[in-house]
């Protein structure tokens, strides 16, 4: 009769941990991380397209200097605020890293500006081929951020759904991603002004 009590036992406590969530909420973290891996390798992609892009307007628009400028610091801040796949749980971390960015987005939306009054810039064809590379790059942005706010969706509703709970309060204590969100000035819609 031990034996079977012991067997039992075993069985019983099999079950329990194998339907617990332990394996389940790691590879889900695991998938908050590569997507915002995703995130990251795409917005290199934007800073490393960023110089050649400034290169080719520099050589048209010289007495655009401030411009140019701008979006050089921009990137240079965007490429020095590093949020580690630990730090996905601090609202301020990425609060500054979503600012960074954004400061890009701004500076490179004023440079685009610049480059509508230089029709021979427009029709240069490094400048097209940079500027297609650049809206590609910001769309497999967008994709990222998408992808890296349904993998924290998931995520998120694991830790807090029974039973992985449980598991989560005793045994890993993982923390709540934050989402990836809207820059503050996206909410106002942009004004368009025709000369």
């Amino acid at each position: 009769m031990k034996h079977f009590t012991r067997l039992a036992v075993a069985v019983l406590s099999l079950l329990l941990l194998s339907s617990c969530g332990y394996n389940a909420l790691q590879m889900k973290e695991e998938a908050v991380f590569k997507a915002w891996s995703d995130i990251e390798s795409t917005l290199q992609r934007r800073a490393d397209l960023i110089p050649n892009l400034v290169e080719v307007v520099k050589g048209y628009a010289a007495h655009e200097k401030e411009t140019l400028e701008a979006v050089i610091a921009a990137r240079a801040k965007a490429t020095s605020v590093q949020l580690p796949p630990e730090a996905l749980a601090d609202p301020a971390a990425m609060q500054q890293f979503q600012a960074a960015q954004g400061g890009l987005t701004s500076a490179l939306a004023r440079l685009m500006v610049v480059v509508e009054q230089y029709p021979d810039l427009k029709a240069n064809q490094n400048f097209l081929d940079l500027q297609t590379q650049l809206e590609g790059t910001e769309n497999r942005i967008n994709v990222a951020r998408q992808r890296y706010n349904q993998a924290v969706e998931v995520f998120n509703a694991a830790i807090r759904k029974f039973p992985e709970n449980l598991t989560n309060n005793f045994l890993l204590h993982l923390e709540r991603k934050e989402y990836f969100k809207a820059d503050e000035g996206a909410k106002a819609a942009p004004q368009v002004k025709f000369n």
